[in-house]
Formats: structure tokens, C-alpha cells, sequence
């Protein structure tokens, strides 16, 4: 009887130790850098939990997490509003349509995060294309710029695609046999969607929300050049204190929560919903 059936598990043979170069590599680039923000949220300036609760003794701070999270998710839900019947959309079309809408999504992503900020700056303005389309139709300008207009406006442009993309990889796996079956036993099309064909897309769905509101909480450009004193995210206030005050610990403890309550509402959320299930990756 061989070691392996005794211990009754597989040793690795020379192809395994090819992980390792990956392991190295992660190590050094994320576990590092994570133990060295923790570590410096204890430390500095001095030892112990002062920077946290420093954090949790001002509302102004906990206003700003609590606003993070919901502009993230207010962006996750324009996102998937307007991500689900494009992404549907790109099922329907012929091949060159298909092709014009893909290379729509893909665009941006050629495209400078700065560029594209800015450029919306200069559409929602008050003297912008927006405005001007409104005021040549008689009506009053709309303000759009250093509001939480402007920052989804801008935040659901970036993110359109992460909603986009993975939706549309689940739709294509979806028989649309099952909705003529369905029709043909007396559904109405609409009902036949719902009730078959949007069940079987719900993966990519909670992929796509997954993708989206997690990307979504680290914004920083966007807000800070679209949005106002209103609507300051964590992204904003780290870097506010990095490069503002020189408060390396506090900025440190913002990350560390950060981070810390998104791990919480993803365990919420996989007590509710299985995540592994609905992204793919389990059974």
C-alpha cells in the first residue's frame, strides 16, 4: 500500500510546484501590503484601537461608510436596470449588430478613467451639452454636477460594462427553446420571460451585482470630481487623509473597516443567497 492511500491524500507531483511562482507573487502583492495596513492602523501614531475609535466616535465618519454604500448600491441597481435588457438585447440582434453592441461595451474600457470623468464634467455643467439641450426645449437648467446625480451618472458609465458583460455570458448559455415550450403551453410572452428565462439568467445576475457594488466601493476620481461635500465616499476620505492631514493610521483603520464591513455583507449575503451557486462556482 503506497503513502498516498494511507494518508489518503494526493501528493503533489512537479506541475504542482508551478503554483508556487503564483503563490509568491500573491503574497507579496496582496497579503503583504494587507498585514502592513493593519499593522499600521494599531500602530500609528501610537499603539492601539485610537484610529478606530476615533472613526466610530464621529457620525461625520460613519455618515460617510454609510453613504459609500449606498451610492454603491444605488449603482448596482441602475447597473443591472439598464445592463439586463442591453445585455438581452445582444441575444436578439444578428451577428453585426451584435458586434456594434459589444464594441459599444468595450469602448470605455480603451479609454482613461480620468478622460472619461472629466469629460462628463464638462457635459453636465451648467453651461453643458445637457443643460444647453434643456434651455434650447424652454426648459430651466438641471443641476447635475456636484450632486449624486453626477456621481451616478458617472459611476454607472464605468460600471456598465462589469453588468453587461457577465449577463450577457450567462444569457447565451440559455435554451431559447424553453420559451417557445413555454409559450406553446399557453404562456404569454412576458410571463414566459419572467417566470423561465430570467430565473436561468439569476448567475450572471448575482455576478454582475457581485462585480459592480464591490468596484463600486473603492471609487475615488469620480465622486471627487462629480460629486459634492454631500456626497464624500471612503474612497475620498482616504486619500483626503493621506495627502491632507498626513494621517497614515486613521487612513489605514478606513481601509481596514472598509474592508471589514464589506466581508460582513457578503457573509450576510451568502446566508441568504449561495453565492457559489449562483456565480458558478459551485454546485
Amino acid at each position: 500500500m503506497t503513502g498516498e492511500a494511507v494518508t489518503g491524500r494526493r501528493l503533489p507531483d512537479g506541475w504542482g510546484f508551478l503554483v508556487l511562482p503564483l503563490v509568491a507573487f500573491l503574497l507579496v502583492v496582496f497579503v503583504h501590503p494587507l498585514i502592513s495596513v493593519l499593522a499600521r492602523s494599531l500602530s500609528d501614531p501610537e499603539p492601539g484601537l485610537g484610529n478606530y475609535a476615533a472613526f466610530f466616535d464621529s457620525p461625520v465618519y460613519l455618515d460617510v461608510l454609510v453613504n459609500t454604500f449606498v451610492v454603491a448600491g444605488l449603482v448596482t441597481l441602475v447597473t443591472l436596470v439598464l445592463g439586463f435588457p442591453y445585455a438581452y438585447l445582444m441575444t436578439l440582434a444578428t451577428p453585426f449588430w451584435r458586434g456594434v453592441l459589444m464594441a459599444a461595451v468595450l469602448v470605455p474600457f480603451w479609454t482613461s478613467l480620468l478622460v472619461r470623468t472629466f469629460a462628463w464634467v464638462l457635459i453636465l455643467r451648467d453651461t453643458g451639452v445637457v443643460n444647453e439641450v434643456i434651455g434650447a426645449l424652454g426648459g430651466q437648467p438641471v443641476p447635475l454636477l456636484r450632486n449624486l446625480a453626477g456621481v451616478l451618472i458617472g459611476m454607472v458609465q464605468v460600471m456598465l460594462p462589469f453588468a453587461v458583460l457577465p449577463i450577457y455570458a450567462t444569457m447565451r448559455g440559455v435554451d431559447r427553446r424553453l420559451l417557445q415550450a413555454a409559450e406553446g403551453l399557453g404562456a404569454r410572452p412576458a410571463f414566459a420571460f419572467w417566470r423561465v428565462y430570467a430565473p436561468l439568467t439569476l448567475p450572471g445576475v448575482a455576478a454582475a451585482t457581485l462585480l459592480v457594488f464591490v468596484s463600486s466601493l473603492g471609487f475615488y476620481v469620480t465622486p471627487a470630481l462629480l460629486g459634492g461635500p454631500q456626497n464624500v465616499m471612503i474612497g475620498e476620505l482616504i486619500v483626503q487623509q493621506l495627502s491632507g492631514v498626513l494621517r497614515w493610521g486613521f487612513a489605514s483603520a478606513l481601509a481596514v473597516i472598509l474592508l471589514v464591513v464589506t466581508g460582513v455583507l457578503l457573509l450576510l449575503a451568502a446566508r441568504v443567497v449561495d453565492l457559489r451557486r449562483m456565480i458558478g462556482g459551485g454546485r
